[in-house]
């Protein structure tokens, strides 16, 4: 049995450990509403970019429309995967690493390579992957023009033939309790399909034309994409990293609940115990 000493001094760990998860708790919560707002506003945007990329694209072949919708032979497959740059957030990290896995799986044959978003999934497969590149430098500054200067590279990269398939794999921001991991092919482009045959079509002009407009939206619509997902994932990481700490708070005070009461009932056993020693000691005495 465990001295009183020794019973005390995980009682004060485990409130020391407390008091930093709450904290923790407390810093997600705070940074969750920015991140959540972040997302909540751009959604619309990305929305509207795809609408309009529908309307202006209805009477075009798709596949003529843009190099970056374009299908080929598929050899060569990049997974952009976005993770964090620290841990003690569930599974969130995990279960992005765990999908990228899964899907080499279900590529077998193919040229694989990883871009990382993020430490930990850079550490995770550094030595097990072919990484294409790393950008978890990126949370640093993020600005859209960040996002962009990476998408430019990739799609680039895309248009030379060097990859034939890219995929999105992050964590979908649903609500603080909730993320859901999401693979998204990024390139080559699914054109938007009109989802109400009946609606009234407008007959616009565009000016300078067509081609010219869509040349300038799909990229901007992919690299929204990409930083959608960024922002989904940050949202994710604080709603996940604020629930696994509630949960440690929660635990740490029910493991403390158990020591004191276990400390009660050892110093209740040490004192009784030497009330039997003064006892026998003065009827030792006495019968001397």
């Amino acid at each position: 049995m465990a001295n009183l000493k020794e019973i005390r001094g995980r009682i004060s760990s485990i409130s020391s450990t407390m008091q930093i998860t709450s904290a923790m708790k407390m810093v997600s919560a705070a940074k969750l509403k920015k991140a959540q707002d972040a997302v909540v506003m751009l959604r619309p945007y990305s929305e509207k970019l795809q609408e309009i990329i529908e309307n202006v694209s209805s009477t075009f072949d798709k596949e003529k429309l843009s190099m970056y919708a374009q299908r080929r032979e598929v050899k060569r497959v990049l997974f952009l995967a976005i993770t964090s740059n620290r841990g003690l957030a569930g599974a969130f990290n995990s279960s992005v690493i765990k999908e990228i896995s899964a899907q080499y799986q279900q590529h077998v044959g193919l040229d694989i390579e990883v871009l990382t978003i993020g430490k930990k999934a850079f550490d995770a497969f550094k030595s097990t992957k072919k990484i294409y590149d790393n950008h978890s430098d990126i949370y640093d500054s993020l600005t859209f023009e960040s996002v962009a200067h990476v998408v430019e590279n990739v799609m680039r990269d895309f248009r030379q033939g060097f990859f034939d398939e890219v995929y999105l794999v992050y964590n979908k921001f649903i609500n603080a309790a909730t993320q859901e991991v999401q693979t998204e092919k990024l390139l080559p482009i699914a054109m938007p399909k009109k989802k109400n045959s009946n609606r009234i079509e407008t007959d616009y002009i565009f000016e300078p034309n067509r081609k010219e407009i869509l040349d300038t939206l799909i990229p901007k619509s992919i690299k929204t994409q990409v930083y959608k997902a960024i922002l989904d994932s940050i949202a994710s990481e604080h709603g996940a990293r604020m629930t696994a700490m509630h949960k440690a708070t929660d635990n740490a005070q029910a493991l403390k609940s158990d020591l004191v009461i276990f400390y009660n009932k050892a110093r209740q056993a040490a004192i009784t115990n030497e009330i039997l020693e003064i006892v026998s000691g003065a009827e030792a005495l006495k019968n001397s």
